[in-house]
């Protein structure tokens, strides 16, 4: 039977936990959720030996085990509670060899838990670049614990510790500080309160515990009362303490003969990057390119998934028996679906940008920038990251809001994230800037449909800021504001972790769209197949003579084919629920077909296309569907009251600013749910978001009318 034991990775943010992990681990994790929390856990296995494997879990970045955010709090929870399942065999500790004093403080608080703990010294190659070695054997022995050189992102040293893993020897328990100073009685009464034997780990239990309102806060607030035991004062003695062990223990480590480097690369490139004005300008820079790349390099996959499409939808039409199943296949499922999965090349390409900042450590410097620009709006710098990365999907952008500590300024960002522009909007912009710019269309050097698209990313931002602004005035403020944010050293992107970074992203993004566009697809087509009072079957039996007549020429059939199908669809379920809700829409310019894809795609945006692309099949005489086909067809559909195009330039810009502000995503308002613990809050967000799309679609439908 093969053995299995329990590591938890634990570090500083940015001390390299994830690319460690990744090189341990590879492909073989998964992430989930942490149990009653919305935190992301990432949990991985890694063979040993023969026979024995270790269960991974990287655990949230803490800088301190008296948490201050939802992150630390997870952090927390798994290494104090041994009554879990999931409570490591070993904890590995990773350090940022650059900047081990601050490190370290987490470290001795770790190991003062009980935990066997083994240290691990990361990135020594930019210790090395600013000057700073370490005599390892000398830190070894006044630490206490085994350590380790390693790279986690050029995979050097991993092997070391697999093999420490196996060595039960290593599994060293150490203390750094003496509680001598608290009264025994004190602790002995703590111990109990809290059912635990390391008196630290009961202290700082019931020191975390003591702000809750239990009843088991109420005792141990009760018994520092006893006891006049101040819980700051102790904590401001314990991180001096620490501190003072620390110092000492690395200055005696460091070898001497190092030179500092006082204008290092970081620092050169940090003046031009985050300078007051240029640091802005560069960024939107930046984000230019991003939208020319995602025009620009998506053609040819675009078009390589499109014919694979059509291989697969031409192969099914022609070899399965024609019938009910041919068409749910054909023009149900694979309609709808080929419909987004041409867009997963733009969709990826927005990743892998978004990935490169963040791992280069870029992404850290924008929250600074912008610390300064989000504050009048009731944000700080840290909001950035989760509304930047809204703009690949607000799922977990809303989970990243877990490490702004201001309760006000993570509500807020919470309620503004929806209305950046996510790849899920992509789809929708990319179809209806197609159908209102040529694709040939350029302005200097940069292509038209790459500005336009940039231009809907900044709307969003600027929507964003101004509800925060609104919002600001509304929710109370109850704690003090604060920024500390640490500006990482920048480093080269790792490929394998930018692959496995994309492969996660592009995987969520196909199973989790794939699941709902695949079911909504099917709805639909039920829906638009089939119809009350047998309308169906009278429009078919109207057109038979004539489909039918050998005699009539074949442009006259295929036209009568389009007419009849064209009437099916009206007559249809699908035609008579868009009917119903026609009279509310009208005034934003759009008709009954507009208002089934509208209401499909509340289960997710990207639905759009799927719809449009379902719907527009039924047009069709049964032929492959493709981005390009659905574009043209509705860009030559005509208004039967008005004779005009029904896709007129009013139409198209009220649409793409309705699904700019728009909550059209069910998963985004369950995440709300949960991170809010509230159901007013997804209520408020869902209502706000829809006037405000309302509002602005019907203020640019009769601007452009």
């Amino acid at each position: 039977m093969q053995k299995e034991i329990t590591v938890a990775l634990v570090g500083n943010p940015n001390c390299g936990k994830t690319s460690l992990f990744n090189a341990l681990t590879g492909l073989n994790h998964k992430v989930s959720n942490f149990a009653g929390t919305t935190v992301e856990k990432k949990t991985g296995e890694t063979k040993l030996s023969a026979g024995v494997k270790a269960q991974i879990i990287d655990l949230p970045g803490t800088y301190s085990l008296y948490p201050k955010s939802a992150d630390e709090l997870v952090t927390y929870e798994i290494l104090r509670n041994k009554a879990e399942n999931n409570y490591p065999d070993l904890v590995i500790f990773i350090a940022d060899a650059s900047n081990l004093k601050r490190n370290l403080l987490l470290f001795s608080q770790v190991a003062d838990l009980g935990v066997p703990i083994i240290l691990c010294l990361n990135m020594m190659d930019v210790a090395e670049r600013k000057g700073i070695r370490y005599d390892l054997k000398l830190l070894e022995k006044e630490l206490g614990v085994p350590i380790f050189a390693i790279n986690a992102r050029k995979q050097e040293g991993i092997d070391n510790i697999k093999s420490a893993l196996l060595n039960d020897k290593l599994r060293i328990t150490a203390q750094y500080y003496n509680l001598d100073h608290v009264n025994a009685k004190m602790l002995d009464e703590i111990c109990k309160a809290t059912d635990k034997r390391n008196k630290y780990a009961a202290l700082q239990f019931a020191i975390n515990a003591s702000s809750l309102l239990s009843e088991k806060a109420q005792r141990i607030i009760k018994l520092f009362e006893k006891y006049s035991f101040d819980t700051r004062k102790f904590q401001e003695d314990e991180i001096l303490s620490r501190y003072h062990i620390i110092e000492t223990t690395v200055r005696n480590a460091r070898l001497k003969n190092t030179s500092q480097l006082k204008n290092s690369l970081t620092h050169k490139v940090d003046e031009i990057l985050t300078h007051r004005y240029w640091g802005i300008g560069i960024f939107l820079v930046l984000l230019l390119l991003v939208f020319q790349a995602m025009f620009s390099w998506s053609s040819y996959p675009m078009d390589f998934v499109e014919y694979i499409f059509g291989l697969i939808s031409n192969y099914i039409e022609t070899q399965m028996p024609k019938g009910i199943l041919n068409d749910l296949m054909v023009q149900g499922i694979l309609a709808g679906l080929s419909g987004v999965m041409i867009f997963l090349p733009q969709i990826i390409i927005l990743f892998l940008f978004i990935a490169i900042l963040e791992d280069v450590g870029y992404m850290a410097r924008v929250g600074f920038m912008m610390d300064r620009i989000m504050r009048p709006f009731g944000m700080n710098g840290k909001s950035i990251v989760p509304l930047i990365s809204g703009m690949a999907c607000a799922v977990p952008s809303i989970m990243a809001s877990r490490n702004i500590e201001n309760k006000k300024e993570r509500l807020i960002t919470i309620l503004v994230t929806p209305l950046m522009s996510c790849s899920a909007r992509l789809p929708v912009y990319t179809l209806l800037i197609g159908m209102l710019i040529p694709d040939t269309a350029k302005w200097g050097p940069f292509n038209v449909h790459g500005l336009v698209l940039m231009l809907m990313y900044l709307i969003g931002f600027v929507a964003a800021i101004f509800s925060a602004w609104i919002f600001k005035f509304f929710i109370k403020q109850k704690q003090k504001n604060y920024f500390i944010m640490e500006l990482p050293s920048y480093k080269m992107p790792v490929f394998s972790n930018l692959m496995i970074t994309l492969y996660e992203k592009a995987g969520a993004f196909v199973w989790g769209a794939g699941k709902i566009i695949v079911a909504v697809s099917v709805v639909l087509w039920v829906l638009a197949s089939t119809g009350p009072h047998g309308n169906i079957a009278k429009v078919e039996q109207k057109f038979a003579s004539t489909i039918n007549n050998d005699t009539i020429p074949e442009t006259l059939r295929e036209e009568a084919k389009l007419q009849m199908n064209s009437q099916k669809l009206e007559a249809s379920y699908a035609g008579e629920f868009g009917k119903m809700i026609e009279p509310a829409i009208r005034p934003l310019g759009f008709d009954w077909k507009i208002g089934i894809a509208l209401l499909t795609s509340l289960a997710a945006r990207e639905v759009f296309v799927g719809t449009m692309s379902t719907i527009y099949s039924v047009n069709d005489d049964g032929g492959e569907e493709t981005f390009s086909n659905i574009k043209t067809k509705m860009q030559a559909e005509i208004n039967s009251q008005t004779g005009k195009p029904s896709y007129s330039l009013a139409t198209i810009l009220s649409l793409m600013i309705f699904y700019a502000f728009a909550l059209q995503c069910m998963s985004t308002i369950a995440v709300v749910k949960k991170e809010t613990h509230s159901n007013k809050w997804p209520i408020i967000q869902f209502v706000y978001m829809t006037v405000l799309a309302y509002a602005s679609s019907f203020l640019v439908f009769t601007i452009f009318t």
